[in-house]
Order: structure tokens, then sequence, then C-alpha cells
């Protein structure tokens, strides 16, 4: 995650930074607990106000504050809430004016560490004003039992915040899928028994076989006997699920596949218990195995294609051996040296999974071919310059132009010279340089050039929209140009 915007506005340590960082990561989650905006107010070097660094909306509720805050600079007085936090390390609630149209309270949270306040959240809310006319005079709506659980959770988790124990320092276990808020919550008590377990989390137990009644069992106890598969990770998962650690698992049992996500959570020095997120990502891994087996397939393929490209190359080489010199056996050369760049590619992506390949293995196949040529003269072929990833659907003709281009060099260039071949990439264009020190192209031009070339114009410019240039005709020597555009 890069710097926070704003941050060279305020005076913080590279630590203290790296804190708010890991908090801002914490964002959908703290939003969606808190059915609230939250906004990162950081106090300026010169304690002249605050600079919003970060903003979030929930997912689970309308959002209070619709324009962005990011980058906003408020000076001291016009957040007395956040002025108050910051002075006294304690969350301030307060309530919006009563002629208000949109009843509201902000609460501002100190985000401490080592000791130190180094901004203030900010949430803001209607939830929060129900939840505050509620508990004073009972005129307020009253409360689900899901949002008392998550309002209670985000309040362990402030006040953990305010403490400097939020976000954790150290954690079991990172899920490529994590859960959030809405895929499912069970909510634990000190001694690991769920508390309370949200109809999403409910059903992706049931998924996994479980026949009982969620709540009121030992987690751990649930999770060890619908695991199936003993492991290393037994251990992990086992404090994760009694709320001891906090952590990310996964649960495959065979017929599904859930996510688990811990968060420890106390109130001062008691143990609240804890807040476990759920997820159900069977269908997700079912989709990431078909596409490891499409994938391992299209390799396969790819393989068994350069092997029979590799097979036919060799005929048509014994073939050519069995002829006598002349166009005929020249023509057989030139084929098996086409075939052999096709298969140069199809090897590449057999060995690369995915829609794109290293073109710079490529090249260094193509020239480690064309070397061999070369040493029968003394002479040499090297490489420079890079290309990286490219698309394999454009990989096959630019490796048949650099085939023909880099072996037309060994044979009419300087017998003993050096062949050269440049790679360069710019934001819109892959250029290939192709230089030898023979006698230079005939001056009138391509259209008096052999077949080889007129292939390479033809893949350059047809297939791959580039541009061919021969350089300067005559010599000495004689420089070929690919450009292709990226795009």
């Amino acid at each position: 995650m890069g710097s926070l915007p704003g941050y060279d506005r305020a005076e913080l340590s590279a630590d203290d930074l790296a804190h708010l960082q890991a908090l801002v990561a914490e964002w959908s989650l703290l939003a969606d607990l808190s059915f609230s905006d939250l906004v990162l107010w950081v106090p300026t070097w010169n304690e002249g106000g605050f600079v919003a660094m970060a903003q979030v909306r929930p997912t689970t509720g309308p959002t209070a504050i619709p324009d962005d805050a990011v980058g906003q600079f408020a000076p001291r007085g016009q957040l007395p809430h956040a002025d108050r936090a910051l002075a006294g390390r304690v969350s301030v609630l307060s309530r919006s004016a009563p002629d208000s149209l949109v009843p509201m309270s902000v609460e501002a949270v100190p985000v401490v560490r080592d000791g130190r306040v180094l901004a203030v959240v900010a949430r803001q809310s209607a939830m929060l004003d129900r939840r505050a006319l509620s508990a004073v005079d009972g005129d307020g709506e009253a409360l689900s039992e899901l949002e008392r659980v998550y309002l209670s959770s985000f309040d362990d988790l402030a006040s953990m915040i305010a403490d400097g124990s939020f976000p954790y320092v150290e954690r079991l276990g990172v899920s490529v899928a994590p859960p959030r808020v809405g895929d499912g919550v069970l909510r634990l008590a000190p001694d690991g028994h769920v508390g309370f377990a949200s109809p999403n989390a409910v059903s992706a137990f049931h998924r996994l076989g479980l026949a009982v009644d969620l709540v009121g069992v030992s987690l751990a106890d649930t999770v060890s006997k619908l695991k199936r598969r003993p492991g290393v990770a037994d251990e992990s998962l086992g404090l994760m699920t009694a709320g001891g650690a906090a952590g990310e698992a996964e649960i495959d049992n065979g017929s599904a596949v859930v996510t688990l996500r811990s968060l420890p959570l106390r109130r001062g020095r008691e143990v609240s218990g804890s807040l476990v997120l759920v997820r159900d990502v069977t269908d997700l891994r079912r989709r990431d195995r078909a596409l490891l087996t499409k994938d391992a397939t299209i390799r396969e393929i790819h393989h068994r294609v350069k092997n029979n490209l590799q097979t036919v190359a060799s005929l048509l080489r014994l073939q050519s051996r069995r002829m006598p010199e002349g166009e005929a056996r020249e023509a057989l050369d030139e084929a098996v040296r086409r075939m052999g760049a096709i298969a140069v590619v199809h090897e590449a992506l057999a060995l690369t999974p995915g829609e794109s390949i290293d073109f710079d293995d490529v090249t260094d196949r193509v020239v480690a071919l064309a070397a061999d040529s070369a040493s029968a003269y003394g002479g040499q072929v090297k490489r420079s310059g890079s290309i990286g990833v490219w698309p394999a659907e454009k990989a096959t003709p630019l490796a048949m132009a650099l085939t023909e281009l880099v072996m037309n060099a060994v044979e009419h260039g300087q017998r003993g010279g050096l062949v050269s071949v440049t790679a360069a990439r710019t934001d819109h264009t892959v250029e290939l340089e192709v230089h030898d020190d023979g006698p230079g192209f005939p001056v009138d031009g391509i259209n008096e050039l052999g077949l080889g070339l007129q292939i390479v114009r033809t893949l350059i410019e047809e297939d791959l929209g580039g541009t061919l240039d021969l350089g300067t005709p005559g010599g000495p020597g004689s420089t070929v140009r690919i450009v292709v555009p990226t795009d």
C-alpha cells in the first residue's frame, strides 16, 4: 500500500505511517461493523488543525458523507470532537444540533501507538443516534441482535485502537479470499463458545456438514470435527477458532471450503471474546481448480505441438541432407528454421502459465539457434536490451520474423563477424534491431530482396501492424529495425 494522501503535512515517523496504513487496511471491516462512514483525521505538523488522510463508506448501511473528504483541511475548532479526543486520548461522542434535518452523531476515536495519539478516527452515522436514543430514553427504534453484535464488536475494536492494540501486530496465516462482514459473522464468548451466528455464517457451516445449532457450541471443537483432514495447520486453526489468536485460516473437508478470520476482542484489560468472519468459498475454489485444469491442458497442448514441430523439422532435416546442393536443399533448411522458431514459442508457452510469455527467453533461444550456425564461420551472435512480457498470440509472428532476420544476417553478413540483436520497449512500442557487418542491402530496396525478408514484411506489417525499416542500403553493414505497437 502506498503512502496516505496528505502524510507530508503531518509529523509522522515511518513506523507511525505504517501503523496508520495497517489501520486503513482494516477500514472496510470497521465501517461495516459500525454502519458508519469513517474519516481518518491526522493533526498537521504545526498543530494548526487536521488533514483527512483516508475515508471509507459502509456496505451495511447508507452513507452519511456523500462527498470525498480525503485531502481536506480542518482548522482547530472546526472538529471539536476530534480536538477533545486528541487531547484526552478517549473516545468522544457528540450529538447533532436539535434543528438538524437528519439526526446524526459523530464519534471520535483516538488512534494510539506507543502511548502517543497519532490521529483521530471520526465515525458518522444515523445509527449512532438510534443507539443513543434507545439507550437513554427508549424513544429510538430498537436495535436488532445483529446490529447490537456489530456495534458492540466495533466498540471493542475502537477501545483497542485507543489503547494501541489494534490493528494487530501479529496474526496467523493470510487468506487469498479473506471474509468480510457481509459474508458471515460469529461472536464468541471468552471461553470460545458461539454466542451469535449470522444467517450467512450458519449457511456456510451447514454446507460443511454441520447439522446442529451453531449457537452455544465450542467453535474450536466443531471445526476440528468438520475439518476431517488433520495437518500441521490444526494447531493454529485451533488457536484462532478458540479466540486466542488473530489470523486467517481455511476449512476444507472435501465437500465445501470455508475461510475464517479471527479477531480477538477486549475492552480495556478485560477479554470480551472474539469476532470470527466466515466466508463460503466452495464455488470459488471449484472455479480455481477448473482454471488450473484448463491451464494444465493448454500447456500440455503447447508441449505436444512443440514436439510434433520438432519431429517434422527433424524429418525435413534428414531429407535435406540427402539432397544435392541447390535451391531445394536451401528451401528445406529454411523450412526447418521456421518450424524451429514456432517450436521455440510453443515451448515457452508450455513452460509459462497464462496468456503471456517472457519474449526475452524466446529471443535468447532464437539467438542460440543462430549462434550455432554463426560459429561454423567463426562468427558470433549477441543480444542486448529487453522486451519483457509479450502476448502469446503475437509471439509466433514476432519470433518467426526475428529468426528470419538473424539467420539472414548470419548468412549474408561478414564471415567471422558479429551479428547484434538489440531489443527495446517503450510505453507504446516494442523495437527489435538486427545488425551485421556485411556488404549491406542492395540499393534497389526490399522489392529485390529474397523470400525471407518478404515473409518478415508480411508478418510485421500485416500480422502485427508494425513497420519494417531496412536502414541505409548499400552498406557498409546492414541494419533492420522492427517497430511493433504494444496496443
